[in-house]
Parts: C-alpha cells; sequence; structure tokens
C-alpha cells in the first residue's frame, strides 16, 4: 500500500498556485536528483499544463551522475521544457537559472514585461535553501522537516525577474508504492505519516542491487547479496551500535541510521529510480487504479441493483507510461 501524506496547509498551496498561473510566464520545479520521478508532481503538471518548465534536478551532488544525465535528457526531450542539475548550496546558481528561464520565455523581458517565474516543489526538497542561495542571504526558513515554508515570497532577482516562491506541496493520493517510500525516505513526507523500518527496508530492496558495494563498504557486511533486508538492517544495527539489551538489535534506531546515511550521502551518490523504472511503477499503479474503480462502479451498481457491467477484453486501462503523465 502506498504512502499517504497531504496536509490541510496544502489545499491552500493548491489554491494559492491556481491563483496565480495566469500571471506567470515559467514554472521552474525542483526535483530531488535521488528520486526525480517520485518527486515530480502530478497534480502540479495538471495546474500548469502548457506552461514553459524548468526541471531543476537538485542535490545531484548526491545522485548517481550517469542516472542524472538520464534524467535530463527525458525532460529536455520535452516540448517546452528544459532541465539542468544543482546543487542548491552552489554559491552563484541565480544566473544559470535566471538564463534558462529567459529562454523559455524569449517574449519577456525589460521593465514593461518583467519575466515572472513561479517555483515549486515537493516539500523539503531544498527550495528554501536555493532561495537563499538565490539572494546570497538568509531570507527563508530552513529545517529538516518538510512543510517549513508555509506562505507564498515574492523576490526580485533581476531588474526585470521576478520570482514567487510557494509552500512545498505533494498531492491527495500516491498511485505508486515505490513513489511513497522514496519520498518517506528522502524526508519529503512527514514522520507520522510512515513506519521508519518498512521504508528504511523498502531503501535497501532499491539500492542493494544497483550500489551493493556501497553498503558492503559502508557497514563492512561481506555477503549484502545473500542477506534479506531484514537480516541487512539488522546488521547495520549491530555495527552502529543499535543495540539493546542481551545484545539484541533495535530495529527502530537500525531503521533510523539507514535513512539518515541514505539522506546525508554517506552511501555515496545514489539514485534510485530510471526514468524507465518509474514509468513502468506508474503504469502498474495506474493499472491498479483503474481496476480499483471498475469495482468500486460494479458495487455501486450492484446496490443499486442494476445488472454488472462488462468490461472489454483486456481489463481496465492503466493509461500511459509517462513519468511526467501523474503518480497522484
Amino acid at each position: 500500500m502506498a504512502i499517504q501524506w497531504f496536509p490541510g496547509h496544502m489545499h491552500s498551496t493548491r489554491k494559492a498556485i491556481a491563483e496565480r498561473l495566469p500571471e506567470i510566464d515559467v514554472v521552474i520545479e525542483l526535483l530531488d536528483a535521488r528520486l526525480p520521478g517520485s518527486s515530480a508532481n502530478p497534480l502540479l503538471a495538471e495546474l500548469t499544463a502548457g506552461k514553459p518548465a524548468l526541471k531543476v534536478l537538485n542535490k545531484q551532488d548526491l545522485a548517481d551522475p550517469a542516472i542524472t544525465a538520464l534524467w535530463l535528457a527525458h525532460h529536455q526531450a520535452r516540448p517546452g521544457t528544459n532541465a539542468l542539475g544543482l546543487d542548491a548550496s552552489e554559491a552563484a546558481p541565480a544566473q544559470r537559472l535566471i538564463a534558462a528561464c529567459r529562454a523559455l520565455a524569449p517574449g519577456r523581458g525589460g521593465m514593461v514585461k518583467p519575466v515572472r517565474v513561479m517555483i515549486c516543489g515537493i516539500p523539503n526538497v531544498g527550495k528554501s535553501t536555493l532561495i537563499n542561495s538565490l539572494l546570497g542571504q538568509r531570507s527563508a526558513k530552513t529545517g529538516d522537516e518538510p512543510g517549513i515554508t508555509k506562505v507564498e515570497q515574492r523576490i526580485l532577482l533581476a531588474s526585470d525577474f521576478v520570482l514567487f516562491d510557494t509552500p512545498g506541496m505533494l498531492w491527495p493520493r500516491q498511485l505508486v508504492p515505490e513513489g511513497g517510500y522514496h519520498l518517506a525516505a528522502s524526508g519529503g513526507i512527514g514522520r507520522n505519516a510512515y513506519d521508519d523500518a518498512d521504508v528504511a527496508m523498502a531503501l535497501l530492496e532499491r539500492v542493494r542491487p544497483r550500489y551493493a558495494d556501497r553498503l558492503a563498504a559502508r557497514y563492512k557486511i561481506a555477503d549484502t547479496a545473500g542477506a534479506s533486508d531484514d537480516d541487512l538492517l539488522s546488521a547495520i544495527g549491530r555495527q552502529r551500535g543499535g543495540l539493546l539489551s542481551g545484545g539484541r538489535v533495535n530495529m527502530q534506531k537500525a531503521a533510523e541510521m539507514a535513512i539518515h546515511d541514505f539522506r546525508s550521502g554517506a552511501w555515496g551518490r545514489i539514485t534510485l529510480e530510471t526514468p524507465d523504472e518509474f514509468a513502468q511503477w506508474l503504469a502498474a499503479g495506474q493499472a491498479a487504479d483503474a481496476r480499483r474503480q471498475a469495482e468500486q462502479a460494479q458495487k455501486l451498481r450492484a446496490r443499486r441493483g442494476k445488472p454488472p457491467q462488462r468490461q472489454a477484453d483486456g481489463g481496465a486501462s492503466g493509461g500511459g507510461s509517462d513519468p511526467d503523465s501523474g503518480a497522484g
């Protein structure tokens, strides 16, 4: 089952974005370079359809550079879209962002027609840190917990370039279970919405096939391939001192250690999904959702005393398999 988290204040964020959009020239979506598909907001894609878009893969210094290149190429191949990688803590990202946005809105510029840009992203993706880097000062609140920014900010980056910063926003329903676990592992979902041990084991399941050597080096584990995810999490607890009386492993502590090590980059540069992988997960999630809706419709018809509606051969359609077609 997918992890779900959509606090009430995100409804107001959705409304604020919709109200601001008519006057916006370019929409920047800040993505987590370690999970570019899972951190892309399908609700935002729906709200901003038709607007020129700049996809910024933030925290690229923590991500696998080869897979980052695949995601950049994926976005750059889409009409009206550009993409670039970024480390939000780098000293002077403003000029790169401004130039990329100007290229997407060539008809705007100058004091009469300033370029108006909205920057959006999921909670805790590094937007406030980026804003502070753009301004060269600490003006936006930052923190490790999602949902720090609660109000829109208007920022003048150049005499004819206005940036509107919006609070972090997720979407009401997560269709891709893998995406929910990846968001939780990255810190994009509030801790009250998931179990640390479940997220840590899902994280290890994703990381181990591609980066087993990183785990082996970090935790001095000789055989990561032969161990189950539960055994591997137990080994992490033993190696990092997460023990209870009698030598039992504190699985909660071990899970917290594993998640922290992923977030901090202690495992090295890791990406949890490729464009093709996320497209497959999304297609499966859409197909499962279509089946669920068909079943609900059949039950409703049965309650109303109507004969069941026969489905066409092949069952309900799962929709497209494009990573940008929506995961919520």
